[in-house]
């Protein structure tokens, strides 16, 4: 493992629009599955070698979530979205690139910049590459959903020692019926449940960011207090 640089930047807020945010990061060569598992359970996020986190000053709105799997409850409306879905396949490899994801991810965010106003700058395959595919190592996966023969979601995840931590999914528009987002999350669950593994972790909760305030309704979850560094214990509460 070798921590290629780290650094501070400044800029404007990600999930508040009125806000400014520093965010550190850190640039990681091959870096461990227990490292990794340090890092994320102190706050990080992993994108490709880059892990970062929120180290704003004035503000803690950004809450690292995660969902105790034990305890978690599959009520009628979630078993719905499972039956619901019983004609999708899921298939789990190693992150990989093809045409397919591509085209998929390019029309998930114009759909999003639509629906949710999102900022939209076309993906290139070196970009899609350095933030899905690079630096999985031994524990960075994705997930592949299917309708027949055509991809219609690929999870990005990450099977660490104590949980998994989910870093992207993105999805066809064009099947919202079979709610994809939830039914990821439900199988990332009923993987960790079935591994004996205790979280699943979310990322970041904000309360009045709505891509991230629905974190709240996946009962029950713990939020990490501060930011703790790697030489601290990390508490979750």
């Amino acid at each position: 493992m070798n921590i290629l640089k780290e650094f501070r930047v400044d800029s404007k807020c990600s999930y508040l629009s009125d806000k400014n945010q520093t965010t550190d990061y850190k640039a990681i060569e091959n870096c461990s599955a227990a490292f990794c598992q340090e890092l994320i359970e102190r706050g990080y996020r992993r994108f490709g070698k880059m892990y970062f986190r929120p180290v704003c000053a004035v503000c803690d709105e950004c809450k690292s979530i995660k969902i105790d799997v034990e305890n978690f409850k599959f009520t009628k409306s979630r078993r719905r979205v499972i039956n619901k879905a019983a004609n999708i396949k899921s298939y789990i490899q190693k992150p990989s690139m093809t045409k397919e994801h591509l085209l998929l991810f390019e029309k998930y965010h114009l759909f999003m910049k639509d629906k949710k106003g999102w900022e939209y700058s076309p993906t290139t395959p070196q970009n899609y590459y350095s933030s899905f595919v690079d630096a999985a190592n031994d524990f960075g996966y994705e997930v592949l959903y299917f309708m027949g023969n055509k991809l219609i979601g690929v999870d990005l995840v990450d099977i660490l020692e104590d949980g998994i931590s989910s870093i992207y999914f993105y999805y066809d528009p064009d099947y919202q019926e079979y709610s994809l987002g939830k039914l990821s999350l439900y199988n990332q669950i009923l993987f960790a449940r079935k591994s004996q593994k205790k979280w699943v972790y979310l990322g970041y909760y904000v309360k009045d960011c709505p891509s991230l305030s629905y974190k709240s309704e996946y009962k029950p979850y713990l939020t990490l207090a501060g930011k703790p560094e790697i030489y601290e214990d990390s508490i979750w509460f």
